[in-house]
């Protein structure tokens, strides 16, 4: 059987699509940042396209790499010097296409970060808050997990890593806001929506207090951690409609 592939651009037309990348006014440029060679046959996905990530997607026989956290973000120093020369070289030299897709990603109904978190860890959505609706709202489909202790435990076993809780880990789990990544400053909007429990990536010095003065529990469950799982899905969902090969390469960040 001979191997399938698509072609370069038309997995761009169908991304676009896809993901309707023209709604969001986002820091970064999403679809095909960096441009490689036209037949895809064999996708990589990752989370952020470090010089360890492309490196071992060269290993795989990667022809092209497909990222949550790309390059040319807004206000980044224009110049290809340094990191930014060492990675963008190993892309070029190999002729590796770079996908990426940042608040797309994070926003898709069924392939984005927060819709495949809140299945990974039993999460019910009912509703929205924040601009353009990036965060999701609801509730613990176990009926078993009723305080905000029990679901610390379920995010550290699902996702494996313990969160960081700021508030009483015996007081009810009740209505829960997430949103992956650095989505601390949405907390306010999380409240506001009547979230009492709120879930995210990351959490700043300032948020610390909004958490505790409003009494709504926070659990920061790492930025990393909690974007791993819309890339796999997107890649997934790309193999099974164009039948090339797909895998995810997970590489550690503590963060």
């Amino acid at each position: 059987m001979s191997e399938q592939s698509i072609d370069r651009d038309d997995l761009a037309n169908y991304l676009a699509r896809t993901l309707d990348i023209t709604r969001f006014r986002d820091f970064c440029p999403n679809g095909l940042q960096v441009e490689g060679r036209k037949p895809i046959a064999t996708l990589i996905t990752g989370v952020t396209a470090s010089v360890a990530l492309i490196e071992a997607a060269l290993d795989a026989g990667a022809d092209a790499l497909l990222v949550h956290h790309g390059y040319f973000w807004r206000g980044e120093d224009a110049r290809i010097v340094g990191t930014k020369q060492r990675r963008l070289k190993l892309l070029l030299a190999n002729d590796i296409n770079l996908f990426a897709y940042h608040l797309p990603l994070d926003m898709h109904p069924d392939l984005g970060n927060n819709a495949q978190l809140a299945k990974r860890l039993g999460l019910v959505p009912d509703g929205r808050f924040g601009e353009d609706g990036i965060g999701w709202l609801g509730t613990v489909a176990d009926t078993a997990v009723r305080t905000v202790a029990q679901l610390a435990g379920v995010i550290e076993g699902r996702l494996g890593r313990a969160p960081l809780l700021i508030g009483d880990p015996a007081q009810p789990a009740g209505r829960i806001g997430w949103c992956t990544g650095a989505a601390q400053n949405f907390l306010g909007d999380a409240i506001a929506a009547g979230a009492t429990t709120y879930l995210s990536g990351e959490i700043s010095e300032p948020t610390v207090h909004l958490a505790r003065e409003t009494g709504v529990s926070y659990l920061a469950c790492g930025h990393h951690a909690t974007e791993r799982y819309g890339v796999q899905a997107l890649g997934q969902h790309i193999a099974t409609e164009f039948g090339i090969k797909h895998r995810f390469i997970e590489i550690p960040n503590p963060v």
